[in-house]
Formats: C-alpha cells, structure tokens, sequence
C-alpha cells in the first residue's frame, strides 16, 4: 500500500479545489463555478483539466517551493556584503545602495541591501530600536501666569493679580 502524499495549499487554493471538484465529480456548471472563483469559463476549465491529469495538487501554484527568477545570486550577495562590511557598516540601506552603485558599479535596490545589512546585523530598523532615554528637565519656576488670566492677551506679573489683604 502506498503512502498519501501530503500536499501544502493556503485556504484559498483549498476552497479553489472545492469548487473544481465540484464541476468535476457533482456536475457544478462551469460558468457557476467560474463566477464563483472570479475567473473566466477558460480558466475554470484549465484547472479542471489540470486536476483530471494531476489530482488535487494540479490546481495549486506549481512554483511552491522553488526560488525566484530573480534571486539575487550567492556571490553577487557576498560581493555586496563585503564592501557594504568594508566601506559603509556605518550608512544607512539607502545610503549605502546609493554609493555602491556610484563607487563599486553594483546596482542593489535599496530594499535589497536593507534585507542584506539587517541579516548581517548591520542595520536595525527604527522601530526595532531600543527607545532613547531622555533626562527630565524641571520646570521653571512661573514669573507670569498665563494668557487666560490676562487682559486682551497681555501677560501680566504675578504680583498685579494678586490683592493684599491689608
């Protein structure tokens, strides 16, 4: 007896599976189940088609886990984190892609160098950061009270305000 194969799918993909298996075993018009997953007739019937040939992994994303077409490649990323390490460990990732760009000749964008200088411990983002104490300042003491007790505005001594009882 075989092994079931386990298949990863997100709840999205699994609701998508349902109605394709609905078209396939109960009869569910396609055109029904195209409205229902908000693509077109054609489509619905190519991912009929592909759970006839596959099963149910044939409807889900065949790129699930592999890399990207555009991964940055290993040596290109150890090249960048080198001079990054040599030359600007005290920039910021915007900063730092800007002058490898214009000194080394290596385009990055900036999000890139900030994933990279993030894992090298580099940089840390602001919100990340440990908050910055400051140290209380006291308050100085009031010469004039404020522009409510005035007249027209007119900040008025202290003394002025007050009546002796004399």
């Amino acid at each position: 007896m075989r092994k079931p194969e386990t298949i990863t799918m997100t709840m999205r993909e699994l609701d998508r599976l349902k109605v394709i298996q609905a078209v396939v075993d109960h009869g569910l018009p396609v055109w029904r189940a195209a409205e229902k997953l908000g693509l077109s007739r054609r489509q619905v019937e190519r991912l009929v088609l592909r759970y006839r040939e596959d099963g149910p992994s044939g409807p889900g994303s065949r790129k699930l886990g592999r890399s990207s077409n555009n991964r940055l490649s290993g040596e290109r990323e150890a090249a960048a984190l080198g001079l990054i390490r040599e030359h600007f460990a005290d920039f910021g990732p915007t900063l730092a892609a800007e002058k490898l760009r214009k000194a080394h000749g290596l385009t990055l964008a900036k999000e890139t160098v900030r994933r990279l200088m993030m894992a090298a411990g580099l940089w840390v983002p602001r919100k990340q950061r440990p908050p910055k104490v400051y140290q209380p300042r006291n308050r100085r003491a009031c010469r004039y009270v404020g522009r409510e007790a005035g007249v027209a505005g007119v900040l008025l001594p202290l003394q002025s305000l007050v009546r002796s009882h004399r």
